[in-house]
């Protein structure tokens, strides 16, 4: 049976594959790398503030590493570039023979973050100790 190779787990950029990471954040999870500019939903954050992401669901550099249900001594760190609020969207609820109609319109409001760093804290640690041993 031939090995089937997944095309989201590789991020590549310039024909070179990036360290990357799946964050939990408002409920929703979402791949990152440095330099990407991600839209959340609204988070608690004013614009120009860093901004951290403890809940790291898996992180893969050379190699993948996967969290039970997080990876520990890992963080994602990025820059609020903007608040605001996304494109209308139109509700119209309708009831059929009844002369029922509601038009109804919604803004989501989201937050525009800068993925500035992945930090991978407690390999480096385990890499020094190794090597005084």
């Amino acid at each position: 049976m031939p090995s089937i190779l997944c095309l989201a787990s590789i991020h590549i950029k310039g024909g070179v594959q990036i360290m990357y990471a799946i964050i939990e954040s408002c409920g929703k999870q979402y791949k990152v790398a440095e330099g990407d500019v991600v839209f959340f939903e609204k988070l608690d954050a004013e614009e120009g503030k860093k901004v951290t992401f403890d809940k790291v669901v898996l992180v893969s550099d050379k190699k993948v590493e996967v969290g039970a249900p997080y990876v520990k001594g890992v963080k994602v760190e990025g820059k609020v570039l903007a608040n605001g609020k996304a494109k209308k969207i139109l509700v119209y609820k309708y009831k059929a023979k009844k002369n029922e109609r509601k038009l109804q319109g919604h803004r989501q409001p989201y937050t525009k973050v800068e993925i500035t760093s992945i930090k991978v804290a407690a390999e480096k640690k385990e890499t020094k100790s190794e090597a005084k041993a």
